[in-house]
This record gives C-alpha cells, structure tokens and sequence, in this order.
C-alpha cells in the first residue's frame, strides 16, 4: 500500500515526488496547487514510484547490532577503529575518546548497554559536527550558497535534511549522526546532496543539474551510499544479559 505524505511550500513552483528509505513516498506541492492536480500528478508517475521502490526493496537494510567489547569495530569516516574498554575516569564529561587508534569507552559505562550505545551516538554527533564545520566552505563556494548552520542528530531515515530559515534567517543543516561512518567521498556526497537545496528544492531535473555541475560523479556517489549506507550501525546494542 502506497504511503503518501504531503509537503507544501511557497518556495516551490512545481510538484514533485521522492520515495523515502522507509519505503514512503513524499508529494512536495506548491502552495495554491489543488487536490486534482496532484493526485493527477501522483497517478501519472505510478511507474516511476513502482521502480525506485523495486530499487528501494533492493537496498533494504541489514543494520546489525553490535556487543560492546574490547576489539568491537567501529567506523568513523571510512576507517575502522577498535573498541577499548577503559577503567580511568571520563574527562570533560566525555565518556567516549579516539585515543591512538582506539576507540576508548570506560569499563562501567559498557556494562549498561543502553547507556554505552548512547555515550557512543553522542560521540559521533559531536565528532561529526567539530569535522563538518570545517568541510562546509568548498562545497558551498562550488554551489555558490552561504554556508548554513549545521547539527548532528539522529534523522531516522534520512541521511540529511536542509530546513530553510525564516524571515532572512540563515537555514540549517542537518545530518544524520550515522553517516559518518561512511568514506569521506560519501559524507561529502551528503552535505553536496543538502547544499544544492539551499538554491534547488526538490529532486527534479534542474536540481541534478545544479549538483552535478558541482559534483560531477554524484550519481555514482548515491548509489554507492545506497549500498554502503544499508550496513551501518545505527545505535543497537546487544544485551548480554539478555
């Protein structure tokens, strides 16, 4: 059964479709369109809708949890770092540390999963946002944006988001924590991917247009994170205990 969710924005002048990882399928209209024109709309593109989700079933996930123990792997930007269970005190209030290659988390911690699995997430949203800070400019110099805001959270099933300011204020930037687990290539793909809104929204032709001028292998770069994205961790720990 088709899963239609309706997004209206003035910023649009056209409609169109997107079909979410989850298996959703998003009708983005203009404001003022009218019922019959975008059921209409929906109608037309049914095979459209029918392939991507062919593709989308393809692709499904296969996000296993993980046990924390020392040697667990980790990825961070492509690299695999191992988990090393640690009896000294936390500094700063962070529970988690890349230190010499390992992946330090106290002893105490890990013996409640639900609290190592989170000190872990938050360690990866703040990694995250200290290097996407600094990753921002050359890809917003290609596509000519103003830099935005940027966060680091957990966007379900989406790799990112960009969300318009209002009344002149600076838009905002979000990515999914998840993500960084991925080469640079594709992290890069995925702020690329969110910047080009800025000017374009939507996933029509124009818009394509606009990121491939910037990234001129971005096709390659989406299919690529359809496969590799399907296998990351993303916050599930096994309890032992059981």
């Amino acid at each position: 059964m088709l899963s239609l969710h309706v997004r209206v924005s003035a910023r649009r002048t056209r409609l169109g479709l997107t079909v979410e990882r989850d298996g959703s399928v998003i009708l983005s209209a203009p404001a003022g369109c009218g019922v019959g024109r975008a059921m209409e709309f929906v109608r037309a593109h049914e095979g459209w809708v029918a392939e991507k989700s062919r593709l989308r079933d393809r692709f499904r996930t296969s996000h296993a949890s993980v046990e924390l123990l020392d040697g667990t792997v980790f990825r961070y930007l492509g690299r695999e770092y191992r988990l090393l269970l640690v009896d000294e005190a936390r500094e700063a209030g962070q529970l988690v540390r890349l230190r010499a290659g390992r992946l330090q988390l106290g002893r105490a911690v890990a013996d409640d999963p639900g609290a190592g699995g989170r000190a872990l997430v938050d360690w990866y949203q703040r990694a995250g946002t200290a290097w996407s800070l600094g990753r921002l400019q050359p890809w917003a110099g290609r596509l000519d944006v103003t830099e935005p805001e940027v966060e680091v959270r957990d966007l379900g099933q989406r790799w990112g988001a960009y969300l318009p300011g209002e009344n002149g204020a600076p838009g905002r930037m979000v990515l999914h924590w998840a993500v960084f687990q991925l080469p640079i290539r594709l992290v890069d793909y995925v702020i690329a991917h969110e910047l080009a809104h800025i000017r374009m929204p939507g996933h029509g032709l124009p818009y394509w247009r606009l990121l491939r001028r910037a990234l001129p292998e971005c096709e390659r770069r989406k299919e690529e994170l359809d496969e590799m994205g399907r296998r990351v961790w993303l916050g599930d720990v096994l309890d032992p205990s059981g």
